[in-house]
């Protein structure tokens, strides 16, 4: 009996303390999960990241394999069109499962969207990688969600986490991971019951991933100028360039998407048509240089002065690969855009080109995402603390200068960007006209 009594008074006496301390109970829980998901992810963030090189690698090799593209595309199409039409809207279902989450994502996301980036790459594309790692962790993420018998709620913080966890681990920067998962699908605010989970589930798919022998590209940031009155006007011009920059390529991507909708109804067509106008002019212009993820000429663009229209072409490579229904991600080509405009900037303005580069290279993606926030804990985890206020000054002037706009459409804003917007409240950016 004396053991009984003792027994009954310690489990009290543990119920007592989980009572006046709830969120240990929480904290374990998703310290749990986000172990589970976090080390799912960051296992198919290295597959992804490592296979990734090799196609980039063997086309860069093989370039006959560029005229291939058209084919490629169809392909994607088709497969899309037959089996893949209820995941088509990749990162925008993503976004609106965390609004109002209904049926389990179908796990073929992660594959089809996998299969397709390589594709994409392997025969010329110019695309990234984001869009895929999102979708992957997504997809995932989200078959745990009966197994771990979560509600509504925690549902979404699922999801959140394991955008954080995708985004963290394909790009090397967990904490940008991390606030990127709270950011992208709410304009404006930030949901804090994930905050947690988030962190977690980044950190812990970064160490996964580089411990399954992943590797992320290394920039460097020589020269930071000290901080001037004039100096943050010089960086308040580069946020206001790559903010036009930002809101530029949202439009068009979507609208020329849209034409592609409008006057092709076939969807395989699509893309075969757009990857004819590309092939054709890789050809014409007689380079590499603009299709792929373009990492050498992002690390070159730090060290040394390039073409001024570097951004504009890959620009236009990379709305035209997508816009026609090649998959990959929209981000790591923000990075090459940013970066050489930052580069052509150089000329311009009288602050160091590495600066300027890294300064443009986040603040483009600030503003097509609408993620200041992660995009300065980005430039700081990539380029060093030292150039954090030049870095957080260019994301916040890119993000209000670049307006509603939105890779995204299925963005909801939270907080529109100043009080002359706020009709806009709690719309959708594919709303607003």
């Amino acid at each position: 009996m004396s053991n009984k009594k003792q027994s009954s008074r310690i489990l009290l006496k543990i119920r007592l303390f989980f009572r006046h301390y709830p969120a240990i109970p929480y904290l374990l829980k998703w310290l749990f999960i986000s172990s589970v998901i976090g080390t799912c992810i960051g296992i198919a963030s290295a597959i992804f990241l490592i296979t990734l090189d090799w196609v980039g690698n063997f086309r860069e090799t093989h370039l006959w394999l560029i005229a291939l593209l058209p084919l490629g595309g169809f392909a994607i199409g088709w497969l899309y069109m037959r089996l893949g039409k209820s995941i088509e809207a990749g990162n925008n279902l993503l976004i609106d499962t965390i609004h109002q989450p209904q049926e389990i994502i179908q796990f073929r996301m992660a594959p089809f969207i996998y299969l397709g980036t390589l594709l994409t790459h392997l025969l010329g594309g110019s695309a990234g990688r984001e869009g895929t790692a999102l979708q992957m962790a997504g997809a995932i993420a989200d078959q745990f969600s009966k197994p771990f018998r979560l509600n509504e709620n925690e549902r979404r913080v699922l999801l959140i986490a394991a955008i954080a966890a995708g985004f963290g681990s394909v790009f090397g920067t967990p904490l940008a991971g991390a606030v990127f998962g709270l950011e992208f699908f709410l304009i404006g605010r930030l949901r804090y019951d994930a905050i947690l989970p988030a962190f977690l589930s980044a950190i812990i798919a970064d160490l996964v991933t580089k411990l399954c022998g992943a590797h992320h590209t290394v920039y460097y940031i020589t020269i930071v100028p000290d901080v001037s009155a004039l100096s943050i006007l010089y960086a308040i011009l580069a946020g206001i360039a790559a903010g036009v920059c930002a809101a530029t390529f949202s439009r068009t991507i979507h609208y020329i998407g849209s034409l592609f909708k409008k006057y092709i109804s076939y969807p395989p067509l699509r893309p075969f048509i757009g990857g004819l106008i590309v092939a054709t002019a890789i050809w014409l212009i007689g380079t590499t240089k603009y299709i792929g993820l373009g990492v050498p000429t992002i690390v070159q663009a730090f060290n040394e002065p390039l073409p001024s229209y570097d951004f504009a072409l890959k620009m236009a490579f990379t709305i035209l690969t997508l816009a026609a229904g090649f998959k990959g991600g929209e981000v790591t080509p923000l990075f090459f855009i940013g970066a050489t405009l930052g580069n052509a900037l150089a000329y311009i303005i009288p602050l160091p080109m590495g600066l300027l580069t890294g300064m443009g290279f986040v603040a483009v993606f600030a503003g097509a995402t609408n993620t200041p926030l992660a995009c300065m804990l980005m430039g700081i985890e990539l380029f060093g603390h030292q150039s954090g206020i030049y870095v957080a000054i260019a994301c916040v002037v890119a993000y209000l200068t670049s307006g509603h706009t939105s890779i995204y459409q299925k963005q909801m804003i939270g907080e529109p960007k100043h009080s002359r917007f706020a009709n806009l409240k709690d719309k959708r950016i594919s709303e607003i006209k």
